[in-house]
């Protein structure tokens, strides 16, 4: 049995990744090819080129690479084809991977598709579930209450769990480490500083997100600012960090990452699944999130959610403060995180949000990628229904 499967951003390599291990768990001689990061190459895959080229969002960010990445997608659909899989697993990124399952599908129409991660309808665009529908056989959702609006578009679709409700966190040990490495006094804050994973996002937060962790140490002296990062957008984090008057922790390994989170007792985030892995961590936040001018006057003209924080969406509470697009800005984000760390009522509201969010995702149960892998498993096996 062999998949083509293609991820196009760091949590799309974990999820791929996790999927791929479990597949070769049920199905030993089980064969991949496609596109992927180091997680997914470290599984058996050979990229066909850098996943971090498919690491775009947002109108404006994307449309200087359009032809490249137009190529990209003829290309990888020409792989697809030669491969003739038993089925192709694209994860997220639909701008590149679906365009991929259209070209693909046209020459060959019997190919069997999967996209992992639904897209977020819920909150915008709600039609792209049914212009999904054409290409895409059959769903893999990692939040609860999305199988529903597939299955209404005419896909099949299976809640498989969200790998950060079964990720291992740290605990009071790693934590004690963590703090004593880096010469953090017991009761001092430590208050991670998280503007994203995307270079686009990086570019546009990090000068409000420093400004605002600048104010807040103006009013609480004492705290440590934490910048974890990932490589794609280190060196851009490295240089935010170095503009600091008092130079922040930057981390990038994984296993420092996981210690910090132990260690923090507040963050400062963009929007997306991280937010997800503080809940995991029970590491009160706040959120902040722009695009450019062109993407968020667009997004918000089909917004139809009052909140984008998953926990919020997961929780159906609005404990996590959100500023989204003119809003976020360094003073009311400032003004957020001294509440967030000094109110243990909004404190306490903000971790059974976290709690309940968990549970709803899976927490205590079989791990995502095992349960994706049998739902993929039985999507190949199945007669087809159209």
């Amino acid at each position: 049995m062999k998949f083509f499967l293609i991820a196009g951003e760091p949590s799309g390599d974990q999820l791929g990744a996790a999927l791929m291990a479990g597949l070769r768990m049920l199905v030993p001689d089980v064969r991949f090819t496609g596109i992927g990061g180091p997680l997914m190459q470290a599984e058996g895959m050979e990229s066909l080129f850098p996943m971090d080229e498919l690491s775009l969002m947002g109108i404006w960010e994307v449309l200087p690479k359009y032809r490249h990445l137009k190529r990209r997608i003829a290309e990888t659909a020409e792989a697809v084809l030669a491969e003739a899989p038993d089925a192709l697993i694209t994860i997220d990124s639909p701008d590149f991977c679906l365009r991929v399952a259209h070209a693909a599908r046209a020459k060959a129409p019997g190919l069997r598709t999967i996209h992992y991660v639904a897209p977020s309808v819920w909150a915008w665009r709600p039609g792209r579930a049914k212009k999904m529908a054409p290409v895409i056989d059959h769903v893999l959702a990692i939040l609860p209450f999305e199988p529903p609006y597939m299955e209404a578009a005419g896909m099949s679709c299976d809640f498989v769990g969200h790998p950060v409700a079964t990720a291992q966190v740290g605990g009071p040990d790693q934590a004690g480490l963590f703090r004593a490495a880096h010469g953090i006094d017991a009761d001092a804050p430590v208050v991670l500083c998280l503007p994203g994973s995307r270079k686009s996002e990086v570019e546009r937060l990090a000068g409000r997100f420093d400004e605002a962790l600048m104010r807040l140490r103006d009013r609480v002296p004492e705290i440590r600012v934490v910048l974890p990062t990932v490589p794609g957008v280190a060196h851009m984090v490295r240089d935010m960090a170095r503009r600091w008057p008092t130079t922040p922790i930057v981390i990038e390994e994984a296993e420092e990452k996981q210690a910090a989170f132990a260690a923090a007792d507040l963050a400062l985030a963009a929007s997306g699944t991280v937010s997800l892995e503080l809940a995991a961590n029970r590491i009160p936040m706040v959120i902040g999130y722009d695009m450019a001018p062109l993407s968020r006057m667009i997004v918000g003209l089909l917004l139809r959610t009052d909140t984008v924080t998953l926990v919020n969406l997961v929780s159906e509470t609005r404990a996590v403060p959100e500023f989204l697009g003119h809003d976020c800005q360094p003073g009311p984000l400032a003004e957020a995180l001294q509440s967030v760390l000094e109110d243990m009522a909004i404190r306490k509201a903000q971790l059974d949000a976290m709690d309940l969010t968990m549970d709803r995702l899976g927490k205590g149960g079989e791990a995502p990628g095992l349960r994706a892998a049998r739902s993929v498993l039985r999507a190949v096996t199945e007669p087809r229904s159209r």
